[in-house]
């Protein structure tokens, strides 16, 4: 058995972070990975460029969260956006603002934000143990006295901060497990859901459009209970179904029509910047000028190559037509198509592949105002294993960054 101040269980964002603010304040800190490397799902993010946080004021941060947002004004005062980007460049990496206020490395590699956190940890001799696999959290009189490996050796500490991320992406390490000791214990469990991922759609239509990028449209949800639109964006068709960021902001609410056993379509609006009115007036238009042409032709300026002979399809219309031979009825098919293009929404797509978690350690029990274990002493929650989610953009990120420092600084000083 060993003997340590603090434990730092999970090398991803708020792991790492959380050690560092530690090792700042506390001469004892030690990181236990159980992958082999550190910061795996971190160098995935923002598709490999990582969008580390979004630059927006925090009253509109915090209204990017799905629910419960509110739990983090106390992490967000004492390290927020600012402070994360001061973070880094202080340490020699420019940052860069793009749309939507996100914030990347002018490198786009998410490895250049793990290469500054790595070397913090080495400059402050952090002591990391990699290949190191936490399976039991030692607690005694309600207080917690260590951890047990799964090589069959004990690290004893008097604060330990569990970091070890979500359900998503396994093969990162974020395989749940955290999640799984901090029930044993007793935490209450919010159940876990995919968060900001694609969904499956019924009909057939993803194999045929399977890469297409719909610029510019704008997508609503419908259930029985509610329905939802996005901003105008993009939706992307992929394998089995609908992915891109307007969808995936809008999962959530869509996965959780789903487990009440809801049925659940999207109408995508390929032309929100005009009326029924208007579009009709505009195919009227087109046909006039195109009047001896095959309405498959005359559909190129109006619809991506793709899509035209399914709306074709669709509205039953035969494509050797003439424009001039088109009548109201089937006119009317193809505003419809163009306003509402239906797609039945059967599930999403697994938790495995959602970019984050949705649900983890009950809040209830989490002091905000130190990330501590209402539960026992000493011990400490950060980052995505906690019942904390939001839209794409850097969020999440932001947050796991914050509540890891704020679970180390209250580590260090407890």
């Amino acid at each position: 058995m060993r003997k340590k101040n603090i434990i730092v269980v999970g090398g991803g964002a708020a792991g790492m972070m959380a050690a560092i603010r530690a090792k700042q304040i506390s001469p004892d800190v030690t990181l236990l990975e159980k992958k082999p490397t550190l910061g795996n799902k971190l160098l995935l993010s923002g598709k490999g460029r990582c969008n580390l946080t979004n630059a927006c004021a925090l009253d509109e941060f915090l209204l990017r969260f799905s629910k419960n947002g509110d739990f983090l004004r106390d992490a967000f005062k004492k390290f927020f956006n600012q402070e994360l980007m001061d973070f880094f460049q202080s340490r020699g990496l420019t940052l860069k603002v793009e749309r939507q206020l996100r914030v990347f490395p002018v490198t786009d590699r998410s490895s250049s934000i793990l290469e500054v956190l790595k070397n913090e940890l080495d400059k402050l001799q952090v002591k990391l143990f990699c290949k190191a696999e936490v399976c039991e959290i030692l607690i005694k009189d309600g207080a917690v006295r260590g951890v047990a490996l799964k090589d069959g050796s004990v690290l004893l500490c008097t604060q330990l901060i569990l970091a070890t991320g979500g359900a998503t992406y396994s093969f990162t390490g974020s395989d749940g497990l955290g999640i799984i000791l901090a029930q044993k214990l007793g935490h209450k469990i919010i159940s876990l859901r995919p968060g900001l991922v694609p969904l499956e759609v019924k009909q057939d239509y993803p194999k045929k459009l399977e890469g297409l990028t719909l610029k510019n449209v704008r997508i609503k949800f419908i259930s029985p209970k509610s329905e939802v639109n996005s901003e105008v964006g993009e939706v992307l068709f992929t394998a089995s179904g609908i992915s891109g960021p307007m969808v995936l902001t809008l999962s959530g609410i869509v996965v959780d029509w789903l487990k009440e056993k809801l049925p659940v379509y999207a109408e995508i609006d390929l032309k929100p910047g005009l009326t029924r009115e208007q579009l009709d007036n505009r195919f009227l238009r087109e046909f006039k000028l195109n009047s001896k042409k095959n309405i498959r032709n005359t559909l190129k300026s109006i619809l991506p190559l793709r899509l035209i002979d399914l709306f074709i399809s669709q509205a039953k219309v035969d494509p050797r037509k003439q424009c001039s031979q088109i009548n109201q009825k089937e006119r009317e098919a193809f505003v419809s198509l163009l306003k509402g293009f239906r797609l039945d929404i059967p599930a999403s797509r697994p938790l495995e592949e959602a970019i984050v978690t949705r649900g983890g350690v009950c809040l209830k029990e989490i002091n905000p105002r130190t990330m501590e274990s209402r539960l026992f002493k000493g011990l400490y929650f950060c980052g995505e294993m906690v019942d904390l989610d939001a839209d794409t953009g850097g969020f999440n990120l932001q947050a796991a960054f914050s509540t890891g420092y704020l679970a180390g600084e209250s580590a260090a000083l407890s």
